[in-house]
């Protein structure tokens, strides 16, 4: 019997024009570039913790086995640090993990190459990629905590929830960037979805005031928001779908993680200004895009594929945990907002936290 494939439920002009590409340049029909890389090496900077082993064991070990180009793994993209190289000229980094903010900041002030044409299928994707980026995968974030200890009525299922300390006590995680940080104290405070953008700042940093003291860890490393609970360090998290779904798979310890209300965004890949292994990282791109390869990295570390044909390839179980981006209910990042909007906010949250 052969396999429905299972597209996800997308309003896609809406998922489209939230994320801020619906005027994306495509790129043009697949002939992909043969040209002979003047290195064998890669250096990949991405996410920490069962991502990047998701990320080794899904793409990176089947494209240095096809291709012979040895990849470095770097932990914790940074926009600051790929910011000083460009300025710099002296750009270490070739491929970039970054989320959709990230990302747009950094095409609007020009830390990326221009992805040549031909690297992908553009009829396989579900969204289109752009001058200097290519979609990689969408992401739903949102509240996770232990059922045993939290069943039933006892934890937060929306941010309304999230950022309600009297209903639902108990320690709680945030993030420590402003991007996906301002949206869901903002939701929490009751904005509506549709109404999101352009950000409130003020109002969200003054929910973030008010939740300050229930915070139990700010959190750098993404990895954390998974472990804090693991250890019972925090009682309720913010963290992603694929995160817990990764962590289930391989931990005894199940945690759960609520759908009621998530913040969705889409993930991009990336390719640093003059970096040093240009032409491998453009080949790394074109691999992670290919539907088998887009299949077995989302199987091993989560997420939504961009590649309309690597649903089929997706176990059944692994639908579950996809972004429910038609959800009235869910907000979805807006890049585009982001992407002049980052680096002041960046600078406005750190000092901040500090204070």
């Amino acid at each position: 019997m052969t396999r429905r494939t299972h597209l996800p439920t997308m309003n896609r002009r809406n998922f489209l024009v939230t994320a801020g590409v619906a005027a994306a340049g495509m790129l043009a029909a697949p002939n992909i570039r043969t040209s002979r890389a003047a290195t064998s090496e890669l250096v990949l900077v991405t996410w920490g913790g069962n991502y990047r082993q998701g990320m080794e064991d899904g793409l990176v070990k089947p494209f240095m086995k096809e291709t012979g180009i040895n990849v470095t793994i770097l932990d914790t993209p940074d926009m600051a640090k790929v910011k000083a190289q460009i300025m710099t000229n002296n750009v270490q980094w070739d491929v970039f993990d970054a989320p959709g903010s990230m990302g747009a900041s950094g095409a609007f002030n020009g830390y990326w190459e221009d992805l040549p044409s031909g690297l992908f299928d553009e009829s396989d994707l579900l969204l289109p990629s752009k001058k200097s980026l290519v979609p990689f995968y969408t992401f739903a974030g949102g509240i996770a905590f232990d059922p045993v200890k939290f069943p039933e009525g006892k934890h937060p299922k929306t941010f309304a929830d999230y950022f309600n300390a009297e209903a639902f006590p108990g320690r709680r995680t945030l993030r420590t960037r402003a991007m996906e940080t301002l949206e869901i104290a903002l939701l929490g405070d009751g904005v509506a979805p549709a109404e999101l953008y352009p950000l409130d700042v003020d109002r969200a940093f003054g929910v973030l005031e008010k939740i300050k003291p229930h915070v139990s860890k700010w959190v750098e490393a993404t990895p954390q928001t998974v472990t804090l609970l693991q250890t019972g360090e925090a009682d309720f998290s913010f963290t992603y779908a694929n995160r817990i779904q990764a962590s289930n798979r391989d931990q005894s310890t199940k945690l759960g993680f609520s759908f009621d209300q998530n913040l969705n965004g889409v993930e991009y890949l990336a390719v640093l200004k003059n970096a040093p292994n240009k032409e491998n990282a453009f080949k790394f791109l074109s691999f992670a895009m290919r539907p088998e390869y887009q299949a077995s990295c989302m199987e091993a570390k989560g997420g939504a594929p961009i590649s309309r044909k690597a649903y089929s390839l997706l176990k059944p179980e692994s639908l579950e945990w996809l972004p429910k981006l038609d959800a009235k209910n869910n907000a979805y990042i807006n890049d585009e907002w982001w992407s002049t909007n980052l680096e002041p906010l960046e600078r406005r949250f750190k000092e901040w936290l500090l204070g």
